[in-house]
Parts: C-alpha cells; structure tokens; sequence
C-alpha cells in the first residue's frame, strides 16, 4: 500500500507540467512504440491489481455469474462497438464504452438476480 499524499503529490506536480505547452510536445515527439509499451505495462498493473483483489474475494455463484456477464458484455462492446451501430443515439452513447457497459450490466444483475447482496 502507499500514500495518498504521495499520489496528490504527484497528481498535482502532473498538473503544474501540463501547463507548460513544451513538456507536451515532448510527449508528442516520443515514438508510437514507446507510448505503446508504456501504456501496455500500465493497463497491465490494473489488471494485476484487480485479480488481486478478485483473489482475495470469495465469489458465490450468483457474484460469479454477475462478474461473467458483465466482462463478457464489457468487452464485447469494446472489441465490436459496431454492435451498436443500428441502435439509439442515447443508447449508443451510452454503452459505447467497455466499461461503461460493463458497470451498467453489474449493477443491474446485482439488484436483478435473487440472492444473498455481499
């Protein structure tokens, strides 16, 4: 575990950057690959992070089902958004996002489906 201070410390020193156009273009001038790897190795520690805590969680069947639906739902959307493409602009707004959808799709199965609430 860490600070919270530390991470106000550090949201707040990446504020103060971001006010100078230079360091942007920094950003910008750094190549595709570099940035993607960056980014892999980012997403990858929240993944990391979550099965951690999904390791130190004991799932029912009924939390289980709910954690299935709703990442299978998440990343359809996110894998084929033109899924969505005959639907309503609210709609399609909506649930254009993974994680939009997937959050919707828990928290409607967990007032939905019958069972012992955790």
């Amino acid at each position: 575990m860490g600070s919270r201070y530390i991470g106000y410390f550090i949201a707040g020193f990446l504020f103060l950057l971001g006010l100078f156009p230079i360091i942007g273009g920094l950003f910008q001038a750094m190549p595709q690959p570099v940035l993607g790897g960056a980014t892999l190795l980012m997403f990858s520690s929240v993944v990391t992070a979550g099965i951690k805590i999904l390791h130190g969680v004991n799932l029912s069947r009924r939390n289980t089902l709910i954690l299935i639906v709703s990442m299978g739902l998440g990343m359809g959307v996110a894998f084929v958004p033109e899924i969505l493409a005959n639907t309503p602009y609210l709609v399609r707004s909506v649930f254009s996002s993974g994680i939009a959808t997937g959050g919707m799709t828990a928290l409607i199965l967990n007032m939905v489906i019958p069972g012992q609430r955790e």
